[in-house]
């Protein structure tokens, strides 16, 4: 999965589950990152921006894993493979968009 594969992704699941988080969320990977802005409406998916409640570290192979639904995100957390810097309660709302 490339950055903007997992852009894409994330825009996909703002316009179906947009107005959950009610919070900034970034998604920080090592090729870059998407800023999730669910306190705008419409919500607003970019590659560009500053600032987020919570900030959600990883590889993007682990956030395909995520997404899809094959990798557990308490278990991602709890080995490292997601690492969470910011409001640990915006990240714990995160499942409901997966």
């Amino acid at each position: 999965m490339t950055l903007e594969e997992a852009t894409l992704k994330i825009i996909e699941i703002a316009n179906r589950k947009g107005g959950a988080l009610k919070s900034k969320v970034k998604f920080q990977f090592e090729e870059g990152f998407i800023l999730l802005d669910d306190t705008l409406s419409p919500t607003l998916v970019s590659n560009e921006g500053e600032g987020a409640d919570c900030i959600i570290k990883m590889k993007l192979k682990n956030f395909d894993k995520l997404i899809s639904g094959s990798l557990n995100p308490m278990m991602a957390f709890m080995s490292g493979k997601l690492k969470i810097d910011g409001d640990m309660s915006i990240a714990m709302k995160l499942s409901s968009l997966f």
